[in-house]
């Protein structure tokens, strides 16, 4: 499955800008059944303008003022305004494309996510109809809105290859088949069978796509390192981006009703939707089904205050993103780690530190920019971190960091392992198993199995030390409790910044190759510029600072009026146009 171009990833920041707009715009005009007549005059202005020409813009308006008119004097169950609108905008649609393309919509649509089309030719006139045909299915649908938003959905993944497009649906598909054969069997054998079914498909899916070339190539290394040198094996594997996320997504809903924790949805296109929301698709975080799922099916919901709240954090992420993470990547971090014997042990450690800044930045930007697209949508997702660096300890770090991800961990992988029921020594074992998966979870390399063993021995170790100071019933240790967690957020912060390295490097000798400058103690630092280390500080104090003000600051945005609202967001538009790379920095969890 080797792939002839490079993938191209479904996040560019202005590509995802335009993206969403559309599909903003679209979902809440469906909300209202009266006004999805305008769903195909939305191709039709999408296609103008793209490609803007005078005729093509002055089409597109007389079509709309058309469509606009059949909205407005007919009701939303009239089959004959729907048809009328399908027709005339796929017809004006068809002719633009023919003259300016040469090529019929759907395969210019086609070619723009790099699917093969069938232009010019008899197979693209049918194409053209079948298009129209499902176009009038979806204005006469009840679920107008769910269908366009699973629609965008698969081409925003499509953007990325549409040839995984069955993977997500044929998984989604058969969990949801899982999920009612379930909820229907009545004996605990038949049940288990179909639990089963579900994990061995997922993983099955899981562990070929994301570790048969890490498998390979370890089975490769073992057996070179014994003398015997295995043949070379051709076939690569490509790396459907986001199938970690949607594979634990999609495999939880099957084993919460196993459980009984929730009934199995009726609805096949709300659960088709629910792994598939564009949102949290490829880097999540991980929304529980009984989170996700009654919102989708709900009515659309929206209120002024949660579309600032939303607006607020694009604004945030894309802030932390770009200001922070990508300048700090660009102008340290990656230098550092590419060639570490050419920095100092200063540079090297503030390199350290500036990682662990932009990993947090780079994801809890995505996360932010995520919860706040949903909720432009009418749909909440939970918060996925909170402050991470203040953790007293690894355990408090786990409840702070990638809160979706370690509460999965946990109530899908620790506690079925027995948890903490069965010894202390059992619970010390299932800890370290939880992260160890939890690292190779991350990536098909050996250093996330080191990276999670370092968190999973000091889950161990904190635990043990938690419950022997609770059976001593040991008082505060002296010098006062203040002093004490002060140093446990300092130890606590400089062990995840020794796991952040094996999580960074791409080998266990470049991660050594860093570890051993970090012992010269050398403290030359001509690397280290101002503006760098300003960046740094502004990462470092933006997420030390006391919550309150955070609260304060969203609160004061939400309450601003509109016109405000927009001088505001066009002020950190300018900020971040000048401060931006011309250098992509693609989002750390995407390979994940």
């Amino acid at each position: 499955m080797g792939r002839s171009s490079r993938p191209r990833v479904p996040f560019n920041t202005l590509a995802y800008a335009k993206f969403f707009a559309v599909v903003f715009v679209v979902v809440w005009l469906l909300a209202n059944r009266r006004w999805a007549k305008l769903l195909p005059w939305c191709a039709l202005a999408g296609t103008a303008l793209a490609y803007p020409t005078w005729l093509g813009l002055g089409l597109a308006s007389l079509a709309g003022g058309f469509t606009l008119l059949l909205c407005r004097r007919t009701t939303p169950e009239h089959a004959g305004a729907a048809a009328a609108s399908v027709g005339v905008n796929a017809a004006a649609l068809s002719w633009l494309c023919y003259r300016d393309h040469h090529t019929d919509p759907v395969s210019l649509a086609l070619g723009a996510l790099g699917a093969p089309g069938a232009g010019g030719s008899v197979f693209g006139v049918a194409l053209v109809l079948c298009a129209a045909a499902a176009c009038f299915a979806v204005v006469r649908a009840k679920k107008v809105r769910l269908l366009f938003i699973l629609g965008a959905s698969y081409v925003f993944y499509a953007h990325w290859d549409w040839r995984f497009l069955p993977l997500i649906w044929g998984s989604s598909t058969a969990d949801w088949l899982l999920g009612n054969a379930i909820a229907k069997s009545r004996g605990p054998r038949r049940r288990k069978l179909w639990l089963c079914g579900t994990v061995v498909l997922n993983l099955g899916f899981l562990g070929f796509f994301k570790y048969f070339n890490f498998g390979v190539e370890s089975v490769s290394t073992a057996l070179a390192a014994l003398g015997y040198e295995p043949p070379e094996i051709a076939l690569r594997v490509a790396l459907p981006i986001g199938i970690s996320f949607f594979t634990f997504e999609s495999m939880s809903y099957v084993i919460d009703i196993y459980r009984g924790h929730i009934e199995p949805r009726k609805s096949y296109l709300e659960y088709l939707s629910f792994v598939a929301f564009f949102p949290h698709l490829v880097a999540g975080p991980i929304v529980r089904p009984r989170d996700l799922l009654p919102q989708l099916g709900d009515p659309p919901r929206f209120n002024v205050a949660e579309g600032g709240e939303g607006l607020f954090l694009i604004a945030t992420g894309l802030v932390k993103k770009v200001a922070i993470g990508d300048y700090l990547a660009l102008n340290l971090i990656d230098r550092v780690f590419d060639a570490p014997l050419q920095y100092s042990a200063l540079e090297c450690y503030v390199a350290v530190v500036a990682y662990a800044v932009q990993i947090y930045c780079d994801f809890s930007g995505y996360t932010d920019i995520a919860i706040g697209s949903a909720l432009l949508l009418g749909v909440r997702f939970p918060k996925n971190f909170n402050a991470p660096y203040k953790a007293v300890d690894i355990a408090d770090f786990w409840h702070r960091w990638h809160i979706s991800l370690s509460t999965w961990l946990r109530d899908y992988l620790y506690v079925p392992l027995g948890g903490n029921r069965k010894g202390a020594g059992r619970t010390y074992v299932n800890l370290m198993l939880t992260m160890l998966l939890g690292g190779l979870w991350h990536g098909a390399n050996w250093t996330f199995v080191a990276w999670g063993g370092l968190h999973g021995g000091a889950l161990a170790l904190t635990r043990a030390w938690q419950r022997r100071r609770w059976r001593s019933r040991a008082p505060d240790p002296p010098g006062g409790l203040l002093l004490w967690r002060l140093i446990g957020v300092v130890a606590t912060f400089h062990w995840v910044c020794a796991g952040w390295i094996f999580f960074r490097a791409e080998t266990f000798s470049k991660a050594a190759l860093l570890f051993e400058r970090l012992t010269t103690m050398t403290v030359y630092h001509p690397n280290l510029h101002g503006s760098v280390l300003a960046v740094l500080a502004l990462g470092l104090g933006s997420h030390w600072a006391p919550e309150a003000w955070y609260v304060r600051l969203q609160s004061g945005f939400v309450a601003l009026p509109a016109p405000a609202q927009g001088v505001a967001l066009l002020a950190v538009g300018l900020v971040l146009r000048e401060v931006v790379s011309s250098e992509s920095v693609p989002f750390v969890y995407f390979q994940f």
